[in-house]
């Protein structure tokens, strides 16, 4: 199993989540705004939000957890459809996962995504 974390534009997200549900099988995703730079410290970001003194970025952070055949279509579908081609469009992540468990039922392991 691996967990595939992504860091994309807000703007984008529709798009991503649209294809992503397009795949068979997909067992689910979590959003969640973030807010955070890269390299370039947000120094010229247009939509740039100051906290505390320091300069973020708003973002968008999608998980999911797979089964290991299913990453490359996951990827695949974040990297097209998040890609805008400027600076900031964000990261993709693959992780192993040692371990699932769903807390409902206590299954383990792939039964549990």
């Amino acid at each position: 199993m691996k967990e595939i974390k992504a860091i994309i534009r807000p703007l984008k997200l529709w798009d991503v989540v649209e294809e992503l549900k397009g795949i068979e099988g997909l067992p689910g995703v979590t959003v969640s705004e973030i807010r955070g730079f890269g390299k370039s410290r947000a120094k010229n970001a247009k939509d740039k939000v100051v906290y505390e003194m320091v300069e973020f970025v708003p973002r968008i952070q999608l998980e999911v957890v797979v089964n290991d055949e299913m990453v490359d279509a996951v990827v695949n579908v974040i990297q097209k459809y998040a890609h805008t081609g400027n600076t900031g469009d964000g990261k993709i992540f693959v992780v192993n996962v040692e371990e699932t468990i769903k807390i409902r039922t206590n299954e383990r392991g792939p039964d549990a995504i």
